[in-house]
């Protein structure tokens, strides 16, 4: 009888080896080779799984954002408390977010010269923003979010602190340590109460 294989598994197995080397020892080390040899395949059996590097790169990036979403529970959460809520849940605020962190400046450096993993990405900070405006929204309605500074700034602000404390955890952590993001986090929130 034939061995039955479970694709899905080689997959996310092939997934673990990329988000492995790539946490440590960067994109240079998730070469097509290494990601078969650590993954225990032939170089083309790869094929089989991912059209090519860039699939398996860009399904590494997925599993990264599904991290994110997984520490964040807002089905029950609206305006203010969802907002913060969603903010912190993507700081790099422990070991697991860092890695993730790591993965997704990978993907940035790659989406720069790759239009499709670029597309990727721009729909996932529309999608994030969205969600951004919602819960100001919902906030403002609740009383809770005061401030006269326009939503789109506020948005604005929100998504440069978050991209700037997962690339300075990454390259310069002593400028971005835990209790100095809480700090900028709180300073932000602080400033939605007030006119």
């Amino acid at each position: 009888m034939p061995k039955i294989i479970d694709h899905d598994e080689r997959r996310s197995h092939i997934v673990d080896v990329t988000w492995d080397l790539i946490t440590q020892g960067g994109i240079e080390a998730a070469t097509m080779r290494e990601i078969a040899a650590a993954a225990g395949f032939a170089n083309g059996a790869l094929k089989l799984y991912f059209p090519s590097k860039e699939d398996i790169i860009q399904a590494t990036y997925e599993r990264a954002l599904g991290m994110m979403r997984e520490y964040v529970e807002l089905d029950e959460l609206r305006g203010l408390t969802a907002l913060r809520e969603l903010c912190v849940s993507s700081m790099p605020i422990d070991e697991d977010r860092i890695a993730a962190g790591r993965v997704l400046l990978t993907f940035w450096q790659l989406s720069l010269t790759n239009p499709k993993l670029q597309d990727k990405y721009l729909e996932h900070i529309r999608s994030w923003r969205g969600l951004l405006h919602r819960y100001l929204t919902e906030g403002r309605e609740d009383g809770d979010i005061v401030t006269e500074t326009p939503d789109e700034q506020l948005v604005d602000e929100v998504v440069l602190i978050n991209a700037g404390a997962n690339v300075m955890s990454l390259v310069a952590g002593e400028f971005s340590t835990i209790a100095l993001q809480q700090q900028h986090l709180d300073s932000f929130f602080a400033r939605l109460a007030r006119p």
